[in-house]
């Protein structure tokens, strides 16, 4: 409980530090500026998605990305530039100093690219990078195949923000020569870069700039220049939890199935001990990762525990209701599900199921996301715990898991004899024995197992032993 503590206040003061105070707010305009100054890596879609929502929820009207980059990995690369469509305001790049590879592919995902004195812009051809470090060759097929398709993605994106896709091709292509009108800009066989003065040099009839809407020293004066300088600003900050929920969304399946076998395991041992403990904090990583990434807020995390405990009552206090049961279970599978997913502020919802997202967009990627980790580890936990269930009451690790008895407090001798004066108690089955399940001897109900034959509800049963905290019966 201490390490889940911990984690909360972490989160929480990572979280204070996204936002700045704004600057004073005169024309009743608001800006958020995004910080592209590094590599295009998981990290920075997290800084990203969640400037994004800040913006979208403080209705800003201009959002801008302010760029020194090298490229990236291209993955992360769509996933910023899906972000960054989510965002319907006016959108701009300042390119302060370059934006090679993956950085120029994000800059055309902005309306308006702006460039300060001697930046540069491309160098976008797909690279492979070797295991041990560096840039490998490429085989021909390979890289005809993946300049293809990043050809396909970038055009697209440079034609629905008003871009001349030729340009941004010739950037990605050796092999495409890039020609207006009876010039040839870049001749075949070169990959185009740009300065920021040849991006902005006028070419066609009439006279469009190449790539660059203009060159302007810093971003405080293209904001001026824009229209912006007494707005509102805020910009968006990296934390150093970005790459913490990295590592964490890498290892979520893994995560999710440790807290549900040790849930398991708790639930079938007396007492709380160090299943329990593990378990929740297992749940804490997974719901923190979600947090982190900025899919979803803690709420969902609240919703699961709730499922918890309305499962907990239908296992301890109320055995054969079934309602509480189904109810817990649907909030967590709800909690689990929902804090991976992708929501934006006034994105469209299902009809008749009102925090459900529509499958478009980020939200429905991450849906797909979330229900193929939930499968995993649902496949994990099935067969963990039939390994537990068979195997793990039989041996010495089992003793050092569970706590000596509900408070704590008593001794393993203790908790000895009291397991011996079970021995020979007669009762009820009170549900199946397939072959565990519950009984009822007196006004105790107590997890019970047969020898191995399957028993009805309503069977009368004896002690025979209790091992590993669980009785062992045989029918009467």
């Amino acid at each position: 409980m201490k390490l889940f503590a911990w984690l909360l206040v972490v989160l929480s003061a990572g979280a204070a530090e996204v936002t700045p105070p704004p600057s004073t707010n005169v024309t009743g305009k608001t800006v958020y500026v995004l910080p592209i100054r590094a590599d295009i890596m998981p990290p920075l879609t997290y800084v990203v998605r969640r400037g994004v929502k800040e913006a979208i929820a403080a209705k800003a009207d201009l959002l801008v990305l302010d760029m020194k980059t090298d490229g990236g990995r291209l993955d992360t690369t769509e996933d910023i530039i899906a972000i960054l469509g989510e965002f319907k305001g006016d959108t701009v790049c300042y390119v302060n100093d370059r934006a090679f590879s993956a950085g120029a592919f994000i800059a055309v995902a902005t309306r308006k690219i702006y460039m300060s004195s001697g930046s540069v812009i491309g160098a976008a051809t797909p690279i492979m990078m070797s295991p041990e470090g560096g840039v490998q060759a490429m085989p021909a097929g390979a890289e005809a195949k993946m300049t293809s398709a990043v050809r396909a993605l970038v055009r697209r994106v440079a034609q629905k923000n008003g871009h001349n896709p030729e340009v941004v091709e010739a950037m990605i292509d050796r092999n495409k020569e890039l020609k207006i009108g009876d010039q040839i800009v870049n001749p075949k066989g070169e990959v185009l870069t740009l300065t920021d003065t040849e991006a902005s040099k006028e070419y066609g009839m009439p006279p469009k700039p190449l790539l660059s809407s203009g060159t302007v020293a810093s971003l405080d004066k293209l904001l001026a220049q824009l229209g912006y300088a007494n707005a509102r600003r805020v910009d968006i900050k990296p934390t150093g939890a970005e790459r913490l929920g990295t590592w964490i969304n890498a290892i979520t399946p893994l995560l999710l199935t440790i807290g549900l076998i040790c849930m398991y395991i708790e639930f079938k041992t007396p007492g709380f001990g160090a299943p329990g403990i593990i378990s929740i904090c297992a749940f804490a990583l997974y719901f923190a990762g979600g947090y982190i990434a900025g899919f979803s807020g803690l709420e969902w995390m609240l919703v699961f525990f709730v499922g918890v405990a309305l499962f907990a009552l239908e296992f301890f206090v109320f055995p054969g209701t079934m309602a509480l049961g189904i109810a817990g279970a649907v909030l967590m599978v709800l909690g689990i599900i929902m804090a991976l997913i992708d929501l934006y502020p006034g994105v469209p919802t299902t009809p008749g199921f009102p925090t459900l997202p529509r499958l478009a967009g980020p939200s429905g990627d991450s849906i797909e996301n979330a229900m193929r980790v939930l499968l995993i580890a649902a496949g994990g936990s099935i067969f963990a715990g039939w390994l537990v269930s068979k195997w793990l009451p039989k041996t010495s690790v089992y003793s050092a898991l569970v706590s000596q008895s509900a408070s704590g407090s008593a001794t393993t001798a203790a908790l000895e004899r009291q397991e011996s004066r079970l021995v020979g108690l007669t009762g009820v089955a009170i549900s199946s024995l397939r072959p565990g399940g519950k009984a009822q001897f007196g006004d105790d109900i107590l997890d019970v197992r047969s020898e191995g034959d399957l028993l009805v509800k309503g069977t009368r049963v004896r002690i025979l032993s209790v091992d590993g905290g669980t009785a062992v019966v045989e029918k009467i």
